[in-house]
């Protein structure tokens, strides 16, 4: 299918048949699957198979939101999908589809390539789901056609296009590589490039010249192009009906606006926080949510079912429930789909206009990395937040609590992950991450309360998070002799324990973003870490990553096995995580280098 998609940019005039020769070559714009930024007219990376369907799902609900608000002569957009027997034999991509019917997309339109064969073989040998039964189950309108018969292809896209509650499948039965003089219905022919003879047998088999490579009938051409004058003019009344709505429509100029740039031009009233109150910093951000929803009209999103947990619930209220009978609510209801929240949300970023966000618990991370890294590598700004991000959760044991899943994230190219270390900080970092336009965003957030920063006796915490890493609290008279560098619930450990560490100068560093601390200048890192001083790392997490920052004679409190079920306060005296036991490490350090 990705040479299908390239055939037909070269058909709409996006590639040359040189970009089709340099297929999977070195800086070639026809890479082994389609990336978004690198070939023109391919809206989202895709190779995983199953996300395509999912971001699909995400941009289609985008249509919907913005349709409601922009109204249909500006925004009645289809949005189509190409899927194959792999893609729909990823959960992703029936979590996804579930959603879509459930939402009433009518105007997202799948069709569903039915070949029988996959990359190994027969797809007998793996699948007899019947996918046109299960999605009419989901709520979509299926139709089921001869998919080499044009006619039956162009009478069930109009049907699809009439149908506005229901999404649509078009199951389309095909034969692989139909027309090949030997392989076709061959599996041979899914994943690899015919042989010379093949391709010359094949040509003579269609009637196309044999000696000719990357050919293309000039007829053919001149037909499919014939269009474009057509469409050409479609787009131009689109332009003159978008520019009437400018000039007429003050409040819809406003809106348009907004929705060209969605992740900037508001300025919300963030909530503000009394120090020294304990506050969870999952708490925090529900609290900046909704000061979010009501400065911007466009913030959408919602979570994977754990609305009280995440601190979702109060902005499913007031924005209410995105449903069919309500394109006007912001809230989308996922459900426990993971992985389908985060392709979703994906999807309405790729699309624009909107932004999105999804939420659960970090542990669950795990379930929606595909959708993590796909956001990283398409450069696109999506917020995932991760609340319940350590041990401390507590009672609910150790398949709920993080461990690895910071360090984990941290892996991932062009991610920034985000431990804020209070309220304060939580606003600072959901700032960062709204800011940011080519790299998406994961906020991980406490269950438990943590007191919140004085700014008047730590006032590095006005512009400090913006580097990543800062000195929170300088040492008292002089060079610190040690510098203790925490994130998010550890900060404050820190803090009590440069008290109890008293007469010794200790500097705390807060590092709430190690990527966004990692691109400052080397002489900044410098300085904030110290020199000569002992190096102390503090997570409640995986202490492997921290030892680039602390060095081979510095000391890390982390954690490195799963945890149990008990009470957080229990936990934290069995780990270690207080401050006499930090104290007693660092004390211990300090000897062995004196």
């Amino acid at each position: 299918m990705s040479m299908l998609l390239y055939g037909l940019l070269y058909f709409q005039d996006r590639l040359t048949l040189e970009d089709l020769r340099q297929f999977r070559q070195w800086g070639s714009r026809t890479p082994g699957h389609p990336e978004r930024g690198i070939t023109p007219g391919v809206e989202a990376t895709t190779g995983p198979l199953g996300q395509g369907l999912g971001m699909a799902v995400g941009m289609a609900a985008a249509e919907v939101l913005l349709r409601a608000r922009l109204g249909a002569p500006i925004c009645s957009h289809h949005t189509y999908v190409l899927a194959s027997d792999g893609d729909l034999q990823e959960p992703v991509a029936l979590g996804s589809a579930a959603l879509a019917g459930h939402w009433g997309l009518g105007r997202l339109i799948v069709l569903y390539d039915a070949n029988a064969v996959q990359l190994a073989g027969p797809v007998a040998r793996a699948d007899s789901t019947d996918y046109a039964a299960v999605f009419a189950a989901m709520g979509w309108h299926v139709q089921d056609i001869d998919g080499h018969d044009h006619a039956a292809i162009r009478t069930a896209l109009l049907a699809a296009q009439a149908e506005e509650g229901r999404p649509s499948l078009i199951v389309g039965r095909t034969v692989m590589a139909k027309g090949a003089a030997t392989l076709e219905g061959s599996a041979a022919a899914h994943g690899s490039p015919f042989s010379p003879k093949e391709i010359r047998a094949t040509k003579e088999k269609l009637d196309l010249p044999p000696d000719r490579d990357f050919f293309a009938p000039e007829e053919v051409l001149i037909h499919f192009r014939s269009h474009f004058v057509g469409l050409t003019a479609e787009v131009g009344r689109w332009r003159r009906r978008l520019t009437e709505h400018l000039d007429r429509y003050e409040e819809f100029a406003e809106f348009w606006n907004r929705a060209q740039f969605p992740r900037s031009g508001f300025k919300p009233v963030w909530p503000v926080f009394a120090p020294g109150a304990k506050v969870a910093t999952r708490t925090a951000w529900g609290k900046c949510l909704m000061a979010l929803a009501k400065a911007h009209p466009l913030v959408a999103g919602g979570s994977a079912d754990l609305d009280p947990s995440n601190m979702t619930e109060e902005f499913r209220e007031a924005a209410g429930v995105f449903a069919p009978d309500d394109p006007w609510g912001r809230c989308l209801c996922f459900g426990v789909r993971e992985f389908p929240m985060g392709a979703i949300v994906n999807g309405l970023a790729l699309h624009g206009g909107i932004a999105p966000f999804g939420a659960t618990f970090l542990t669950f991370s795990d379930y929606c990395r595909g959708a993590l890294r796909l956001a990283a590598l398409q450069e696109i700004p999506s917020l995932f937040v991760f609340t319940h991000d350590s041990f401390h959760l507590g009672e609910d044991g150790p398949t709920h609590q993080s461990v690895e899943h910071a360090a984990s994230l941290r892996l991932i190219p062009n991610l920034l992950v985000l431990r804020p270390a209070d309220a304060g900080e939580t606003v600072a970092c959901l700032e960062l991450a709204l800011a940011e336009k080519t790299r998406p965003s994961c906020l991980l957030l406490t269950r438990q309360g943590l007191p919140v920063l004085d700014p008047a006796k730590f006032p590095a915490l006005a512009a400090g998070p913006r580097q990543g890493g800062y000195i929170l609290q300088e040492a008292a008279g002089g060079a610190p002799e040690v510098v203790l560098l925490a994130t998010g619930s550890e900060v404050s450990l820190a803090l009590e324990a440069a008290e109890l560490l008293a007469p010794r100068r200790v500097r705390v560093v807060s590092l709430p973003c190690l990527e966004l601390f990692a691109e400052q200048p080397a002489e900044y890192r410098r300085e904030v870490l110290g020199n000569g001083a002992l190096r102390v790392a503090v997570e409640a997490g995986r202490s492997d990553a921290w030892w680039r920052w602390v060095g081979e004679d510095g000391l890390v409190l982390g954690l490195d096995h799963f945890g149990h079920s008990a009470p957080a306060k229990v936990l934290a005296e069995k780990y270690g995580f207080t401050p006499a036991n930090l104290v007693r490490l660092i004390a211990e350090k300090l000897q062995t280098r004196e």
